[in-house]
């Protein structure tokens, strides 16, 4: 993105169109991390993905980077996490699908801003959660 945005123009976005563009920006983030890993089949690269995409995910990964958010950070996760208007999908319990909505929701306000240290930051305390390690 050529243009970023002012913080004051990124909180007129509501939550879930912030969790719009976060869900893009967190998703690639994770892609090029499985691709640039190891080179295997697509099959094992979905797989990979989706372990790392879906809301129980998300919402573990939200855990984990809750002590390192500054202020505004911790309102924005505050407003995606109790954002309403959203279906909850099956698959997940709607505590965890809330919760990741509150992660892509500040995926999405930081790229608007044009902060791509602090994603990348962030992204690198999630990626390096024991659990889920690429074997």
């Amino acid at each position: 993105m050529n243009r970023t945005l002012t913080e004051r123009e990124v909180n007129q976005y509501s939550p879930l169109a912030l969790a719009f563009m976060g869900d893009c920006v967190y998703e690639q983030l994770v892609r090029e991390k499985i691709i640039l890993s190891a080179n295997m089949p697509v099959s094992k690269l979905h797989s990979l993905k989706v372990t790392r995409v879906c809301a129980e995910y998300q919402s573990k990964a939200l855990d984990k980077i809750l002590p390192f958010l500054n202020e505004k950070e911790t309102a924005i996760v505050k407003r995606g996490r109790n954002a309403t208007g959203n279906t909850i999908p099956k698959h997940s319990s709607t505590v965890d699908y809330r919760r990741s909505t509150a992660l892509e929701c500040l995926f999405g306000y930081l790229h608007l801003l044009g902060k791509a240290e602090r994603i990348d930051e962030l992204f690198q305390i999630i990626w390096e959660m024991e659990e889920f390690v690429i074997n």
